[in-house]
């Protein structure tokens, strides 16, 4: 009977113990945060960049890695609840899509990890020191890269003749809005071409905008990085069409859906570059020490069907320098 008992109770013993063992290695599978301001059908093929990139380094979402998703769906003010939830929830690491993203997770957390996916210019709206000493708990990759605003009005007076009148659509509250415009008005006195600045608080500005365009008779538009204008561009490629207004995007998604052209970073190549920080970061490494990059690939992608929509013909010199081109 005694070694009857002993051995159940050995069993047993046995049994607890794999079941803790059980227990903290589930524990120890990592959490990610990730949020962003647009909608999952905006994020889609960047998503999908990450998690290649995630999976390259051996990692399994839903086995030995889980995300946690916040779409703000073009809502701001939905962003600082959803940062201050992914902190309660205790995720290893947040990453962030955007600068409008960036500043609510930096409020919320001084001590989990944040890799930016994408931020125009953390240095400039200080969300770090510097470039190569980041310092704090934020890393990861910067779209910061000079002149690419002069970059697309250069392309835009290259396809029209004579321009002289460009609106530019942005949104003033994105956190990186005020360098965005000065890099603007200095291309534009480069170009000698006039601006016409609206803004795009919200949904509803969006046709408000066009009509103030038409009423100026712009020749062209330019989009800025705005987290409104990417979650509404189908309204905004739509009004573009039916306007027969040439614009060109700051993201390749505006021309895939139909937008004219754009000149941007690549994107999927700075998520996947984004995945390295979350890596080394669950290894042990320090945001602090890990130096944030810069673009080193840009796309331009005309959409020739969008072209001949609006009567407008690319001229050869320019379609000959496009990377991608829709037919």
């Amino acid at each position: 009977m005694r070694r009857k008992f002993f051995g159940l109770a050995l069993s047993a013993m046995l049994l607890a113990l794999g079941a803790t063992a059980e227990a903290q290695q589930a524990a120890k599978v990592p959490r990610i945060g990730f949020l962003t301001a647009i909608s999952a059908g905006s994020m889609s093929a960047r998503m999908e960049a990450f998690q290649k990139g995630l999976h390259e380094l051996g990692y399994v979402e839903g086995e030995n890695i889980f995300i946690e998703y916040r779409y703000a769906e073009g809502k701001l003010d939905r962003l600082p609840a959803f940062a201050a939830e992914l902190v309660r929830l205790k995720v290893d690491v947040i990453v962030t899509a955007g600068a409008s993203g960036t500043g609510p997770a930096k409020e919320a957390t001084t001590t989990i990890p944040i890799v930016m996916a994408q931020d125009g210019d953390p240095v400039a709206t200080g969300v770090v020191a510097s470039l190569a000493r980041p310092g704090g708990n934020i890393t990861g990759v910067s779209t910061l890269a000079p002149g690419l605003s002069g970059k697309r009005l250069e392309l835009l007076t290259e396809i029209i003749p004579k321009l002289s009148r460009v609106a530019v659509l942005a949104t003033s509250t994105q956190p990186n809005y005020a360098q965005l415009v000065k890099e603007m008005e200095l291309a534009a006195k480069a170009f000698g071409v006039k601006l016409q600045n609206l803004d795009l608080l919200g949904p509803n500005d969006i046709e408000t905008a066009f009509r103030a365009v038409g009423k100026a008779r712009a020749g062209a538009a330019l989009v800025l990085a705005s987290s409104v204008a990417l979650s509404q561009r189908s309204q905004i490629i739509d009004l573009a069409v039916k306007s027969r207004l040439p614009m060109i995007f700051p993201q390749n998604e505006y021309v895939e859906d139909g937008g004219l052209m754009s000149y941007a970073p690549n994107y999927a190549d700075l998520f996947r570059r984004a995945a390295t920080y979350v890596d080394k970061i669950l290894k042990g490494a320090k945001p602090a020490d890990l130096p944030v990059e810069q673009p080193t690939k840009f796309e331009f992608i005309i959409n020739l069907k969008t072209a001949k929509q609006i009567g407008l013909t690319i001229p050869p010199n320019v379609l000959a320098r496009a990377d991608s081109v829709i037919r």
